[in-house]
């Protein structure tokens, strides 16, 4: 029991952060305090009025203590840690992908990227946008209306002649020369109005210039600029907000039983670049204007994404703390940042928009997770399994003739897919091509770290059929692992879908498993999954490999050595083909060192 007068004599009337802890030592809460000696009081004072709180009190065994230096400090840390331990009674923002920005480079003749992660690179970024799909519309549209160059450097430096883009009218050929400097500039500035939201000045412009050339009789360059100012319409149509060039995030709060969905759309430099929801973890009967306080604390205080926090936030109620969390963002940002609740007019609208896509997108996650409890009930009834499926894992071999081979293991919950313990297997010493032997080194790399982990699936499932149900067998009684259901999941004719067989191992042998339509979806959605997550891993694995020279894993062949092999035969191919005399003709390469290479190759 924890003696809490006993602990309360010892705290601190300074700023900081408390973690209470369970009888297993595991942090259940986090919270931040002005003064840490009242606020960790008020716990234990009288009796509780929610019932998350008594719940929490009744299973505090010890509560750890951090002083900090000013109570700004003690919200980043609390921030911090919650974000670490993932407190069963804190509101948890569950972490995503960094936010994408469009990126134009920093170069003669630049281009427009998408770009997440850091702030600090070279050239100009704009955003950031809520969701990839927006920045890549925005993109395409810039790459069309623009004719913008979308190679690398690398690329874009060593081209004779124009690429294809040029060619469909997507690109102005900069590499070749086919635009002038000053004239590819011009267009880079039309493109900085479009990105910070002048792009009424652009269109006058434009205008000006297509009845200019119509009267000139060229009537391509009108027809060209007709296009850009059509294009540019649609833009302004799509992203036009009354709010000049205010930088500002609408946030709204909707909830449904236990399910929570933040909504944020953002505005940037006038532009509605677009929303994205964010569904939340919290305890039950939380006040909304916590749920929002700790959300935003969250959301923009923890910027390892490169999120900007906006100069003002649209929000439907008071927050928990406010004049705290504005104090902070403001220390945070180096600007006063503006909170308002908007009641009529533009904002209003700006806000109503917020709540019905954030409506919408509640109801298509309650749908989902609706669908996926029915599939693995079914499931679990076609195996006569006696418990509720709370774990489900998949395996998957990709490579490329054996080359950079990846084991990928994927996880499915009761709630969805599990993305934190997903693990990827980089194959070594086996043969080049052997899928069975790749797959029994990720099974037991899988389950020898479940000894570590402590977490064992109720159901594996094996892409592939008997044979590779044989090998995952075998592997899981040479470690005496017999409580896990073994299945396989075979492609059907055509590789159709509908077709798919569900194998069932049962001791030597694997039988057929007559399951219904929805069991057979959740098993293809995990076999599709682990699919996707072991050949992403793949391909980074030979992009990878793709970025060094066979040369370079050659003992003695340094970039002098190197270059003088690749000026005399022109190539890695033409170096493989030759003898042993050939390459030590090269200046530089002995007989001796030529021979290592020729043997390295053979």
């Amino acid at each position: 029991m924890f003696d809490h007068r006993a602990f309360l004599k010892t705290l601190t009337e300074k700023p900081g952060v408390y973690q209470m802890l369970s009888a297993e030592g595991t942090v259940i809460y986090v919270g931040k305090a002005r003064n840490l000696k009242k606020r960790v009081g008020s716990y234990f004072r009288g009796h509780a009025n929610d019932a998350k709180t008594r719940a929490l009190v009744g299973q505090i065994v010890d509560i750890q203590i951090i002083a900090t230096a000013s109570e700004n400090e003690a919200l980043l840390l609390e921030c911090n840690l919650i974000k670490q331990h993932k407190p069963r009674y804190n509101i948890l923002l569950r972490d995503g992908k960094g936010y994408p920005y469009l990126h134009m480079t920093a170069h003669d003749f630049p281009n427009v990227t998408i770009h997440r992660g850091s702030r600090k690179v070279k050239g100009e970024l704009f955003g950031p946008y809520p969701n990839g799909t927006a920045a890549w519309q925005t993109l395409k549209m810039l790459q069309k209306t623009f004719k913008i160059r979308q190679c690398n450097d690398a690329y874009f430096s060593n081209r004779s002649r124009p690429c294809l883009q040029y060619q469909i009218k997507r690109c102005s050929a900069p590499c070749v020369k086919y635009i002038e400097k000053d004239a590819y500039q011009e267009v880079m500035n039309q493109i900085q109005q479009v990105l910070t939201g002048k792009s009424q000045g652009l269109l006058d412009e434009l205008i000006q210039k297509m009845e200019l050339a119509a009267t000139e009789q060229d009537y391509e360059t009108a027809a060209t600029l007709r296009d850009q100012i059509s294009s540019l319409r649609k833009v302004q149509e799509s992203q036009a907000v009354s709010q000049g060039d205010r930088d500002a995030d609408v946030i709204v709060l909707v909830q449904q039983d236990k399910t929570h969905c933040v909504y944020v759309a953002s505005i940037r430099h006038g532009l509605l670049l677009g929303g994205k929801a964010h569904f939340l973890v919290a305890p039950m009967g939380e006040k909304a204007s916590d749920i929002l306080s700790s959300f935003i604390a969250q959301y923009y205080l923890n910027q390892q994404h490169g999120l900007s926090i906006p100069h003002a936030l649209y929000c439907e109620t008071t927050l928990s703390d406010q004049r705290w969390l504005l104090a902070a963002l403001k220390e945070k940002s180096g600007y006063v940042v503006a909170f308002e609740q908007p009641q009529r007019g533009e904002k209003m609208k700006l806000m109503q928009l917020a709540q019905e896509n954030a409506k919408l997108a509640l109801i298509q996650k309650t749908e989902a997770q609706t669908s996926h409890a029915k599939g693995l009930n079914s499931l679990r009834e076609s195996l006569s399994y006696p418990d509720p499926l709370t774990r489900l894992e998949c395996f998957d071999i990709s490579h490329t003739q054996g080359e950079a081979t990846v084991g990928a293991c994927v996880v499915m919950h009761e709630t969805g897919f599990h993305k934190s313990d997903y693990r990827r297997f980089n194959i070594k010493h086996v043969t080049a091509g052997d899928d069975g032997a790749a797959m029994r080194q990720s099974l037991m790399r899988r389950f020898q770290a479940q000894n570590r982990e402590g977490k064992r699936p109720q159901i594996l499932l094996i892409d592939g059929g008997k044979i590779q149900l044989t090998q995952a067998r075998e592997c899981l009684q040479s470690l005496e692992i017999d409580d896990v259901v073994l299945l396989g999941i075979k492609k059907g004719e055509g590789r159709k879908a509908s077709l798919d067989t569900v194998l069932l191992q049962v001791g030597d042998h694997a039988e057929t498993l007559v399951v219904e339509a929805a069991a057979k979806q959740i098993l293809q959605q995990l076999r599709d999954e682990a699919h996707r997550f072991a050949i992403t891993g793949h391909r980074g694995q030979r992009a990878k490999a793709r970025k060094h020279s066979t040369l370079e894993t050659i003992s003695g062949i340094g970039m002098k050595r190197r270059k003088a092999l690749i000026q005399r035969f022109g190539g890695l191919q033409e170096i493989k083909g030759a003898s042993v005399d050939e390459l030590a003709k090269v200046p530089g390469i002995s007989q001796t060192l030529a021979a290592e290479i020729y043997h390295n190759f053979h």
